[in-house]
This record gives C-alpha cells, structure tokens and sequence, in this order.
C-alpha cells in the first residue's frame, strides 16, 4: 500500500530504483522521442522547407513523426518556422501553452532564433522570449536535412532526460512571463479629439 501512495505522490521517483524500473523509464523516454507530433508553426519561408521535410522525398515519417497535427492538445513539439512578429507572438504562446506536457521547441531558422536580418520594432528577435527553446535549427532558410538533425538532437535530449532535468532546474514550465495587453478602441467616440470630420 505504501509504494501505490509513493507512486501516486512521486511518479518515478516514487518507486525504488532497480534494474526494472531502470528499464521502464528508457522505454518511456526512448517511447517519447520517437512519437513526437508537431504542432506546425510555420510562419515564413522557412514553413516550405519544413514542408518539404514531411514530403516523400526525405521522409520525416521514418522518425514517427509524419502526422503534423492542427490541434495543439494532440502535439508535443511545435517547430517554429520563420519570422515571429509581435501581433503573432500571443497566439504562438497560447498554443504552446495549449500542448500537452512534456512538450518540446524546435526554433527553425536565423529569424526564428534571432530574429534574422529583420532588427526592427515589428519583429521578436527570438522566439526564445516567448517559448522555451530546445534545439535551434541554423540557416537561412535551413534545408530539409538541418531540420533533421535538429530533430535527431531532439530525440537524442529526450531519450537522455537533458531536456526535463534543465526544466526541473529551472522551475518547470516556460517560465516567462506575457505582460497583459489591453486593447486599444478601435473606433474613437464621438466628439473625441482628433476627429476631422467635424462632429462635435
């Protein structure tokens, strides 16, 4: 009765390790990384050679990871494909924040990364200030094949435990923070000042 409540309390950690329990969590890690569903995010012209990578030709479906879900809450791993503009950040947040956990991040691309040759207001130079980031995939725009040793690198961190033990040493989660906007009036009142047509 006891070790039910231990792994009931602790998962894993719950139970006493031995040459099992050892062997049941590579099988889950090992499990996790070959079974990652992305949830696409292309935004740019680096959303063509993601496509690409899905296609016959390089064929992602070897690595279990053919089925690129619309839904956040069936994904694991968003890939985050080009520019990141800050009217889009919201909503690239709302759907990592909509992924089932653990989940993972593949930044594809200089402007993805950091934000590329765009240093400019409209642009997040790194999607890293919205979502964590595991892998960054470099280029500009990165081949089919950079994206998949990106997402080898991914599988290699999960099936180590890399991935979870720096988010356990960093609180868990993403860990920032967005600022509540509050939207501004789309249409002024009338009488407001400003106005040019004449109404008081």
């Amino acid at each position: 009765m006891g070790l039910i409540a231990n792994v009931a309390d602790d998962g894993f950690g719950g139970i006493e390790y031995n040459f099992l329990t050892g062997k049941l969590e590579d099988l889950v890690r090992w499990s996790r990384a070959r079974s990652c569903w992305p949830a696409t995010f292309g935004l740019a012209c680096c959303a063509i050679e993601m496509m690409a990578t899905g296609g016959a030709h390089y064929d992602l479906a070897r690595y279990g990871m053919e089925v690129f879900r619309a839904s956040p809450r069936q994904a694991d791993l968003m890939i985050v494909a080009g520019r990141l503009s800050q009217k889009m950040a919201p909503v690239l947040r709302q759907i990592y924040d909509q992924m089932m956990e653990p989940k993972w991040v593949i930044s594809m691309g200089v402007c993805a990364s950091s934000g590329g040759m765009f240093n400019n207001y409209a642009l997040i130079q790194g999607v890293d200030q919205i979502v964590p980031v595991d892998v960054y995939a470099p280029g500009c725009p990165p081949g089919p094949e950079t994206l998949m040793h990106a997402i080898l690198t991914l599988h290699n961190q999960i099936e180590t435990g890399e991935l979870l033990r720096r988010r356990e040493a960093n609180g868990g989660g993403a860990g920032i923070e967005l600022p509540a906007q509050v939207p501004a009036p789309l249409v002024q009142p009338v009488g407001a000042p400003g106005r040019r047509d004449g109404a008081r």
